[in-house]
């Protein structure tokens, strides 16, 4: 028996088998379609997603597909510049805020990564057909490309495939549609010659044409047109449409070619249910939003990163099932936010109607005349409000709890880096002196694998063992704190001060985790 079999290997399932597997289990991929498909699909991740791509250890495999994002432009219909704003390249996540890749080739390294771990199966060419929880097991049904039958038994399922989801279709889940749906023609092109684009990402908010320029990583570029009111979508979805709407940005067939065009529904919707006993969902599965912010990738990494740690707490026997029950509490809730935003972007860019438009025009030039808008890419980093976090005595979470985590430099014992680097990554207590825990608090830290690291600034005195802030990262961000519990997924547990503070939250956590079942 596998402990967890997931359905679909996209992005998405390639950084859940990477981040179980690393914590020991054995996993199946199951995917339908015999070969990775060839085409990027998502152009863009955040900074919490390059975080997690390094926590499956394919950080440094990733430079020939990746690219800063850089500027990114909003202009009207008349080329006056509405919105200017650029990715930071050393974001609170300890990466940029925003990076530009190939997703062919990001899927190829995060396949190699799994390859290279014990315990990971992929079947390819092999449909999922049924499932049936038995309490203590799941049972899977397939069928491959020859028609043979399969049976397979997991643990635990995770549903990774797509919009269309099987596995979402078994829980029986209602889908929330928040109905933002507009057609846009995608045209992926590679240039026969190399020319810079500046600014590197552009939004033509036109209302007789919106439109996109953006990079897919490097030499690949993205094209996208929406349909507007009077056209056909039989005209619309054409190669001859689509060569007609890339001459508005110079691009022919003399200078380009055409990889992929298609046309591309935008939804905002989200699964109402994410789990019934050992099956779960993750990334589109549970939620599919527009793709203005890049936040639909970003937000399935975080949906497994937030699984993955919870489901290894309750195999070793660490915490109880309950445990598991605030996966879609916390997930669901959280991804609300990305979908808003999307969707708020969205409304600008989509815009058809001249009136309306000469409106948002005349808001978003005075904005930029004052100076107001921001000149770098508004932090999209949300914080967790319910569900695993530090609580008052009344239960509910303290003001902090759940906040994101930073990544800074540091220093430990001498070698020098990213926080996520030279300590690692899981359960981190940081204090501000060396924490006074009972042998029962210690022993479940250590059973947690947790790490427990006393602060010290740059210019101070530090023990061999303590993590020495370089950039004072951490001591500035725990304010008036003492000690402030980060949890493996790069959220924060929940902070205190006094002589007591590391004692009380490591309590509050190790009483949480073997909670009884949370209500409905």
């Amino acid at each position: 028996m596998t402990d967890v079999l997931i359905v679909g290997y996209g992005p998405v399932g390639q950084v859940a088998a990477i981040l179980l597997a690393q914590r020991g289990f054995t996993v199946r991929v199951l995917e339908k379609w015999t070969t990775p498909y060839s085409m990027p699909r998502a152009v863009s991740y955040d900074g919490e997603a390059s975080r997690i791509l390094a926590a499956c250890g394919v950080a440094d495999r990733l430079a020939d597909v990746t690219e800063l994002s850089g500027e990114y432009t909003w202009k009207n219909g008349f080329g006056r510049t509405l919105l200017h704003v650029r990715a930071a390249p050393d974001g609170p996540a300890g990466w940029p805020d925003s990076t530009s890749f190939y997703q062919p080739g990001l899927e190829e390294r995060l396949a190699e990564r799994a390859a290279a771990l014990p315990g990971v199966e992929v079947r390819r060419g092999v449909e999922v057909t049924g499932l049936a929880d038995h309490g203590d097991r799941v049972e899977v049904t397939a069928v491959d490309g020859d028609g043979g039958n399969h049976t397979f038994t997991a643990s635990w399922v995770l549903g990774c495939d797509g919009a269309n989801s099987f596995v979402r279709g078994w829980l029986g889940s209602a889908v929330t549609d928040l109905d933002f749906t507009h057609d846009w023609l995608v045209c992926d092109v590679v240039l026969h010659t190399p020319r810079e684009f500046r600014p590197n990402n552009l939004q033509i908010c036109d209302p007789a044409r919106p439109r996109t320029a953006v990079s897919a990583g490097p030499d690949h570029r993205r094209w996208e047109f929406m349909r507007v009111p009077g056209e056909t979508l039989e005209e619309f979805r054409t190669e001859a449409s689509a060569w007609r709407l890339l001459g508005l940005f110079d691009i022919t067939p003399d200078n380009a070619r055409l990889d992929r065009y298609g046309v591309y529904t935008t939804q905002a919707c989200s699964a109402d249910l994410w789990r019934r006993g050992r099956v779960f969902l993750a990334g589109d599965a549970a939620h599919v939003m527009p793709p203005f912010l890049g936040q639909g990738m970003s937000s399935g990494f975080r949906d497994v990163v937030n699984l993955a740690w919870k489901l290894d707490l309750v195999r070793r026997g660490l915490a109880g099932e309950a445990l598991l029950d605030t996966y879609q509490v916390e997930r669901r809730a959280h991804v609300q936010h990305a979908i808003r935003m999307s969707m708020d972007s969205g409304a600008v860019i989509c815009e058809t109607d001249p009136k309306k438009a000469a409106g948002r025009d005349s808001v978003m030039l005075a904005a930029l005349r004052r100076r107001t808008q921001q000149r770098h890419v508004r932090s999209l980093r949300e914080a967790i409000v319910d569900g695993v976090l530090h609580r008052d005595a009344d239960g509910t979470p303290t003001p902090r709890a759940g906040e994101p985590a930073p990544q800074g430099r540091v220093s430990v014992g001498g070698r020098t880096g990213g926080f996520d680097d030279v300590v690692g990554v899981g359960f981190v207590l940081l204090t501000r002196e060396p924490a006074a825990l009972d042998p029962d608090a210690a022993a479940f830290l250590d059973d947690l694998g947790a790490y427990r690291l006393t602060v010290r600034p740059a210019d101070g005195d530090a023990a061999a063992d303590d993590l020495v802030d370089l950039d004072g990262a951490y001591l500035s961000w725990l304010g008036g704190a003492d000690a402030a519990l980060i949890r493996p997924d790069f959220y924060l547990f929940g902070a205190a001060t006094g002589p007591d503070a590391a004692a009380t939250v490591v309590a509050d956590l190790r009483r949480q985790v073997s909670a009884p079942a949370l209500q409905p």
